[in-house]
């Protein structure tokens, strides 16, 4: 991998955009990607299905239109992206696009996409079969609460990098960590193991003070609701078996389709369990190796490339066009300044 300290005139970027789901990722990759002439690559586990997208905060069709993007909706949740899979097509398309352009933006908010597409993935052990069908009865007799259990004794680092909630995560990791006899956690590559890649990369983490963020991830809960989250649910149910769905946002629907529970709860749900997942991400990010973290608590509502929108929907995502100054006091000026220093690339669009 090229060493991201030593810029150069040949040198090819791939400036990541990272942070916690409702942050203000999407904005921010869109004024980088207008600001240096680049395209963007969706390191999102869910906004590449055709099918999913109030659900996933797919970007806006104004802002698909604002800064090319790819890995958005170009695929069925019949056909799974893994994270190996996304690793190849997402370097393949990397090496195309620096054809054209010195840098290319990933925006990302799944940190195991984000990991295979700079660094490439972990190799893991094999799993006894034996292991894993003892792992299945377990979930199948006793439940996702058995599971939590066994991975808190065993390996007891992992949990706070993995939706809890997911019973295909936890049955990995539960495989390996029992049939290697290591936990699931150590086998997680450090820095000596990366793989080569042939361009440098920064990678950039945004933050918000945690109750505003929260604040934030519960009021797009509500918005994504009034924008017809409920209908896009209802219409997944013949496929809800697909490893895509089995994530926040729909499985809390799915049972509330099933009796589980009313509407209102379905949503109470899914808003505690998508703050869940942003403390889990954060956590994640604590052990990455970012280069520098830009603060977005002090971006005005308004500072167009800063907040977020998703269409009509209202509440805090209901973002102005990406054409509008920014205001002052907007981090993105300072964020933009920071790239333009640290590649040697100059400025296309500065607004």
């Amino acid at each position: 991998m090229e060493k991201s300290s030593k810029p150069g005139a040949t040198t090819h970027w791939v400036v990541a955009i990272e942070g916690p789901t409702a942050v203000g990722k999407t904005a921010v990759a869109i004024g980088v990607a207008r600001a240096f002439g680049a395209e963007i690559i969706s390191a999102d586990a869910r906004q590449c299905y055709r099918e999913m997208c109030i659900g996933v905060a797919r970007p806006s069709p104004a802002e698909l239109t604002a800064a090319p993007h790819h890995f958005i909706a170009d695929r069925s949740v019949q056909n799974p992206l893994s994270a190996g899979g996304f690793e190849r097509e997402g370097l393949a398309r990397i090496t195309a696009l620096h054809q054209q352009q010195r840098m290319v933006v990933v925006a990302g908010g799944s940190g195991l996409y984000v990991k295979a597409l700079l660094e490439g993935l972990d190799h893991f052990p094999a799993v006894d079969p034996d292991v894993v069908q003892h792992l299945r009865g377990l979930y199948d007799q006793e439940g996702l609460g058995a599971l939590q259990a066994l991975l808190d004794q065993h390996d007891p680092d992992y949990p706070a990098q993995v939706d809890r909630q997911n019973p295909h995560r936890l049955l990995r990791a539960l495989g390996v960590t029992l049939s290697a006899g290591t936990p699931y956690s150590a086998f997680l590559a450090g820095g000596s193991q990366r793989k080569d890649r042939p361009f440098a990369v920064l990678r950039i983490a945004l933050s918000r003070e945690r109750a505003a963020l929260y604040r934030r991830i519960d009021q797009r809960v509500l918005a994504m609701a009034e924008a017809g989250l409920v209908d896009e649910v209802r219409n997944l149910l013949p496929y809800r078996r697909l490893s895509p769905l089995d994530t926040v946002g729909y499985r809390e629907l799915f049972a509330h389709f099933d009796g589980a529970y009313g509407l209102e709860e379905a949503l109470r749900l899914i808003q505690r369990n998508t703050r869940r997942y942003a403390k889990r991400q954060g956590t994640w990010l604590n052990r990455q190796p970012i280069d520098r973290t830009f603060s977005l608590d002090h971006a005005q509502e308004g500072s167009g490339l800063v907040d977020q929108a998703r269409g009509t929907a209202p509440g805090p995502d209901a973002r102005p066009s990406v054409d509008k100054p920014l205001v002052a006091n907007s981090p993105v000026p300072e964020l933009l300044d920071y790239i333009a220093a640290h590649t040697g690339m100059p400025f296309q669009q500065r607004s």
